[in-house]
């Protein structure tokens, strides 16, 4: 009877072995599965979460490439802009010197000749309106720029005896001989006005005054230093 007990209980402890380990061992393999899903599900995750995230960097290359190519294209914008109005600029400035230049009011060198006069001893003195009638002729003859003296004659100078001819005021400054006129322009004509065909420089030779021409290929002639006045412009 003991020998049967100690058998069942013998038996009992095997199989509730067995039925433990058999527990174990499904519990093992559910723990196993477990895990399995969760490392499928956290790998899951990170690559929807990269996706994600690549795609919100590519949103982000797209707007700044947007704002990239905006920037570039003002940019040029703003080059043409500049460049139109440098260009502009230069335009006016060109007009505005040589405005300037036909007013008198810049420093002028260039071609011409250099006209020298001064009194004979035994005729009447170079007056102001020889040297009026030479200037007038130098115009006629195309002169770009003219100076007494190195006073620049302008559309406004006054040439004018002082004193029934003591002396000669241009721009209303006194000037004494020898009368040094400068001419820029082309030479020859320059010459021809007031030589040939009875010019007045040949004439104040015929009555005896000193007059020479000389051609120069660098004259420089200085601006004018007066005010420009006007009465009636507004």
């Amino acid at each position: 009877m003991i020998e049967k007990m100690k058998k069942g209980k013998i038996a009992m402890t095997i199989t509730i072995g067995i039925a433990c380990f058999a527990l174990v061992t499904v519990m093992m393999m559910q723990f196993k599965v477990v895990n399995e899903t969760d490392i499928t599900a956290i790998e899951d995750m990170q690559e929807s979460e990269l996706k994600t995230e690549l795609a919100n960097w590519k949103t982000r290359y797209e707007e700044i490439d947007a704002q990239y190519q905006e920037t570039t294209q003002r940019i040029e914008e703003y080059k043409n802009d500049e460049a139109s109005n440098n260009e502009a600029s230069r335009l006016v400035q060109e007009e505005l010197e040589q405005t300037n230049t036909l007013l008198g009011l810049t420093d002028v060198h260039g071609e011409g000749i250099v006209i020298t006069l001064k009194s004979g001893s035994d005729a009447a003195a170079i007056s102001a309106d020889d040297l009026l009638i030479i200037v007038n002729a130098l115009k006629f003859a195309g002169a770009e720029a003219i100076s007494i003296n190195d006073e620049r004659i302008i559309n406004t100078t006054d040439i004018v005896d002082i004193l029934d001819g003591s002396f000669i005021k241009v721009n209303g400054q006194r000037i004494l001989e020898p009368y040094v006129i400068k001419v820029i322009g082309n030479q020859s004509h320059l010459e021809s006005s007031v030589t040939g065909n009875g010019g007045k420089v040949e004439e104040l030779q015929t009555l005896g005054h000193t007059a020479t021409i000389e051609k120069d290929n660098d004259i420089t002639i200085g601006k004018y230093n007066g005010e420009i006045e006007t009465k009636y412009i507004e």
